[in-house]
């Protein structure tokens, strides 16, 4: 199960020192009290019931954080939204002509079992009940990875997540071919039962108002391609989602006991043979698997990219966001 898994601790040593840790930084720290209080006047738009369906596997978002954490953000990017839309509209003036649609492009980068997948998914559905951009399209890397048979070819297995396994060029086609307004775009899916891309199956993006991209590496410069462009070169705004690695790594083991007894219980699943372990066996595959591949990954090539964000959820060790650090505009 060779999923990576995001980024470590905030100032572990040989990892770097954490954004905001001294003054005349660019970032703007706000614990989670001060954040909340910057919330919109209008109620959170989501009830109980909403967020089971928004919530990732042993993933613990309550409705406090929701409307302490994201209800503010949704806000904030609704703001951005708008400013650059105007943005937008004046260059046209300038031009003297209206250019195509171009939708906002939030980058949101961070790991498995951080929460990355349910930030996407409840930021998707509280932007979407702004009057002002009710058409909101998230869009995960996942489907950009090259297929299982592609990575045996090329001995990538094992490597599965890190940057070298993604078509990083079709990513990157797509994203522009979005943000340049064409009408109608498409992209691969990807089957987490399988394991693998499903062939001749696409999404398709028809021009919306915003486009969330997650993934692992949305915000990676160093591919070792000879292009010079990066997906995250489109973005508005992008978004890491912060924890510590010893953190996460407990996350991720809770993570793989809980899809033992789910997912990999179904006979189709690519990883029904750990659906018997016990669960003293199923923590020690769980750990061997983040020790051999998530955890270089992540300290290699995922925790790197946190410097590169515009705001950062910085999680504490019950999964619940803390701080909020914006860079300062």
């Amino acid at each position: 199960m060779t999923e990576p898994v995001g980024r470590t601790d905030g100032g572990t040593a040989g990892m770097g020192e954490s954004p905001g840790d001294h003054p005349g930084d660019p970032w703007v720290r706000l614990p989670r009290p001060d954040w909340a209080r910057l919330a919109p006047s209008v109620p959170l738009p989501l009830a109980e019931p909403d967020l089971a369906e928004l919530r990732g596997i042993a993933d613990r978002l309550s409705l406090a954080e929701a409307a302490e954490v994201y209800h503010p953000l949704s806000r904030l990017l609704g703001l951005y939204v708008g400013a650059t839309q105007g943005l937008h509209r004046a260059t046209g003036t300038f031009l003297g002509d209206l250019p195509a649609k171009a939708p906002f492009v939030i980058g949101l980068a961070g790991s498995v079992a951080v929460g990355k997948s349910t930030t996407a998914r409840i930021l998707r559905a509280l932007l979407a009940r702004w009057p002002e951009h009710p058409r909101v399209e998230l869009v995960t890397t996942d489907g950009f990875l090259l297929p299982n048979a592609e990575l045996a070819r090329r001995g990538l297995s094992e490597r599965k997540g890190f940057p070298e396994s993604y078509d990083a060029g079709a990513l990157v086609r797509f994203v522009a071919a979005v943000k340049a307004g064409v009408p109608e775009v498409t992209a691969p899916v990807y089957s987490h039962l399988a394991y693998d891309v499903v062939p001749d199956e696409r999404i398709v993006v028809r021009q919306p108002d915003i486009l969330i991209v997650e993934g692992l590496n949305v915000l990676q410069t160093g591919t070792g391609s000879d292009d010079p462009v990066f997906v995250s070169d489109w973005f508005d705004v992008a978004i890491y989602v912060d924890a510590d690695e010893a953190d996460i790594r407990r996350w991720y083991v809770e993570r793989f006991r809980a899809l033992r007894d789910t997912a990999f219980a179904d006979p189709r699943s690519y990883f029904h043979r750990y659906a018997g372990l016990t669960d003293a066996d199923a923590d020690a595959t769980a750990g061997a698997i983040w020790d051999a591949i998530n955890g270089p990954n992540l300290r290699e090539n995922i925790l790197p990219t946190r410097s590169r964000a515009d705001l950062i959820l910085r999680k504490g060790p019950d999964h619940a966001v803390r701080e909020v650090l914006l860079r300062r505009l």
